[in-house]
């Protein structure tokens, strides 16, 4: 029994202890864990408002003392040019005029009224709440600095903080990143995007003067030192712009006070479902609200702030449309396209432009697959010189900036969107009867992206993100390579030969029979319901869901019985299980698709595909269940034949598709011949002939503007270059 006892003594106390004492034990351990965490938290709340106080301490200070030496050093001075558009609860942004954040502050319930809207600057991306956009400071990026020897720095705030900690000061080269406890606000310059601590800016313009370079795009900016405001706009013209403006803002003021009514009454604001901001860079969504309202008064000796306004010149007419709108059931979303790109040819002219430089023309569809064209619009606005981006609409097209770069030596296109715009830019380019047409550069915005693809420039906005985001994409441009696209026209014509409408051009493939039946069945569902149209992934899966619908319908069956299809002049057989019927010229359909397979040996009768061999492609697909497996790569198509002339002989109607605009056809005679080649640009991705390619390019510019050769001379040497590189 004594060694029992002596046992017992060695065993702890707890274990003697009953349920309801070790119960109790638990609770107290959680609890003590439970405090402690909330402890931990509400430190670290504390010393994040601390922080944040901090730093708004710092920038209203900075804010202040900086105004007098702007003003007596002739800083540039160009006011904002605000748009009205909706902000998310949350947002972790702040006001350039008072500097306090334009998150709603209501922590529950509907955002109503003024709450609910912001100013944002569609040029510089500042943001203003709407009672101090009038007071914020005039420091927008400034367009034409036309009779200046060298372009100056425009610093502003960066309201956002800097997470890259390869993010360095360009003066002192210490981490711009903030720090726990904040440190010296960040400036950067709307030009060259180089970043500068506050506390090195005095140090950095006496040594320096605050000449700016433009940055690694310097090349590519179209410099504000040879902008120039047209002498052809007068006074009047800009009094009815800022008359137009003055209504504008009246008419959204009260429409304001008339939401405020409704809620009052028990409305709900349609915001609080979500309305994608300009600024969110993860949106997809094209509901943005968007509504230029007039700026603030201009003063200083450089002062931008009349080019800046006059892009109000397209929206005095849009009053109207405030007319139409009973509500902010669309987030006041109204079209300014042409505000800008008619705008910028009648407001804006190029002089004394250097041959040496090589600006970028940009051309933006905001209405493309990707639906992200404000987004785009903005960060390009703040990479590149807003007068050389152009929008696209049904009202105005590519001419307005080919207009403003006619007198430019040497230039280059961009072109953001799909593969119908692409189309649409080279069409306007062959018009406007070039001697040496620029190269076009594709940032893929639309749905298939097919012609970027082949091209290497990526399948779609999230690719761009992947390889380094806007500023590595400009850097591939400047560094590309010139090859060659071939051109095709196709003529339409009943049996006497007579056309029944008018030629178009073909630049990936043409398509009869089942593809194209889907592909009509999505633009009409487009047409009737836009909206479920809002981003790239969204169309692909309205494609492949009308794709899976038609998998069972053999409506084009007899289509080997219904065409005749010519290379040649040779008629070629169509198998009878076909379809439809592809004409490619590029080796990617409908996203991706290879339907030639270059790298297959078991067809030794065929050459491989080429997009500048003057030479077209004939294939043929036996349904929509076919073309599933192709698009996941499981099957090939047939191929049928190659040739430099082809005629397609439809005796019924059938759906047809010209790189992927459809419509439905009735008999008629589709005749596809050779029409040219366009110069366009390819990404460098093959070491070292693709940089090989870019220097040959560059030296022939070189040569035509010292005038060692002719304009003509330097194209047929492009071309023979880049067939030989290919």
């Amino acid at each position: 029994m004594d060694e029992y006892r002596d046992n017992d003594v060695l065993v702890p106390s707890w274990i003697h202890k009953n349920s309801t004492e070790m119960a109790d034990s638990q609770l107290f351990v959680i609890s003590c864990f439970v405090a402690g965490l909330v402890g931990i938290l509400t430190i670290l709340y504390t010393a994040f408002q601390w922080r944040k106080n901090i730093n708004l301490s710092w920038m209203k200070a900075i804010d202040k003392s900086n105004k007098e030496p702007k003003s007596r050093n002739n800083v540039l001075i160009s006011p904002h040019c605000w748009n009205l558009e909706s902000v998310y609860r949350g947002k972790s942004i702040n006001c350039c005029a008072c500097l306090e954040s334009v998150a709603p502050s209501q922590a529950l319930g509907p955002v109503v009224g003024s709450d609910a809207f912001i100013h944002r600057c569609w040029i510089c991306g500042a943001v203003a709440h709407l009672g101090c956009s009038n007071n914020a400071p005039k420091d927008c990026k400034c367009i034409s600095m036309f009779g200046l020897k060298s372009v100056l720095h425009q610093w502003t705030v960066l309201w956002t903080e800097v997470n890259d900690e390869s993010s360095v000061c360009s003066y002192c080269d210490e981490p711009c990143s903030a720090s726990l406890l904040g440190g010296s606000p960040i400036w950067q310059c709307l030009w060259c995007q180089r970043l500068v601590h506050v506390d090195c800016h005095g140090s950095m313009l006496s040594e320096t003067g605050d000449v700016c370079d433009l940055g690694p795009s310097r090349r590519l900016i179209l410099s504000p030192l040879y902008v120039k405001k047209s002498s052809k706009t007068s006074g009047g013209f800009l009094s009815s712009i800022t008359h137009g403006a003055n209504e504008i803002a009246s008419s959204v003021r009260a429409s304001i006070r008339n939401q405020n009514k409704k809620h009052k009454k028990g409305y709900q604001s349609p915001f609080d479902i979500g309305k994608s901001s300009f600024s969110d860079v993860s949106a997809e969504s094209n509901g943005s609200t968007s509504k230029p309202v007039n700026s603030s008064s201009r003063t200083g000796e450089y002062d931008d702030g009349a080019d800046n306004v006059s892009h109000f010149s397209e929206h005095n007419g849009e009053v109207k449309a405030m007319d139409k709108v009973n509500s902010f059931k669309r987030g006041l979303s109204f079209n300014k396209d042409e505000a800008h790109s008619k705008g910028m040819e009648q407001i804006y002219e190029l002089i004394d432009f250097p041959s040496e430089a090589r600006p970028l023309l940009v051309f933006i569809n905001k209405k493309s697959g990707a639906q992200r064209g404000d987004l785009l619009r903005q960060k390009l606005n703040f990479l590149l010189n807003p007068v050389q981006i152009c929008e696209l609409s049904s009202t105005q097209g590519p001419e307005a900036g080919l207009s403003l770069f006619r007198g430019v030596s040497h230039f280059r296109v961009l072109v953001c969107g799909g593969d119908g715009t692409v189309g649409w830019v080279l069409d306007t380019i062959e018009k406007q009867g070039f001697i040496s047409p620029p190269p076009v550069a594709i940032l893929p915005a639309g749905t298939g992206n097919d012609l970027a693809r082949v091209l290497s420039w990526g399948a779609g906005l999230g690719s761009i993100e992947r390889q380094g985001g806007l500023c590595t994409f400009l850097h591939d441009i400047e560094h590309a390579a010139v090859t060659l696209l071939d051109r095709w026209k196709v003529s339409i014509t009943d049996k006497q030969g007579k056309a029944l409408q008018p030629a178009k051009f073909l630049n990936n493939y043409l398509g009869v029979g089942c593809d194209a039946k889907v592909a009509l069945e999505i633009h009409n569902l487009r047409e009737e319901n836009p909206e479920k149209f809002y981003s790239q992934f969204m169309n692909k899966v309205l494609y492949a869901r009308e794709g899976a619908r038609s998998i069972m319908d053999r409506t084009y069956a007899n289509l080997p019985w219904q065409l005749k299809v010519e290379v040649d002049g040779c008629e070629i057989e169509v198998p009878e299980d076909a379809e439809g019927i592809i004409v490619a010229n590029i080796g990617s359909y409908m996203g991706g698709v290879d339907l030639w397979h270059n790298e297959d040996e078991s067809y030794d009768n065929f050459n491989p595909q080429s997009m500048h061999d003057k030479v077209l492609e004939v294939v043929s697909i036996s349904g929509m269940w076919h073309l599933g497996k192709l698009q996941v790569g499981l099957s090939r198509a047939c191929r049928l034949a190659q040739g430099h002339s082809i005629k397609i002989r439809l005796f019924s109607g059938f759906p047809v598709q010209i790189d992927g605009e459809p419509w439905f056809q009735q008999s008629c005679t589709l005749s596809i011949s050779h029409h040219g080649q366009a110069f366009m640009l390819k990404r460098a991705v093959e070491q070292p002939l693709g940089h090989a390619a870019a220097i040959i390019t560059d030296v022939l510019e070189n040569a035509e503007s010292n005038q060692v050769i002719s304009s003509s001379q330097k194209r047929l040497l492009l071309q023979e270059m880049a067939l030989r590189l290919s």
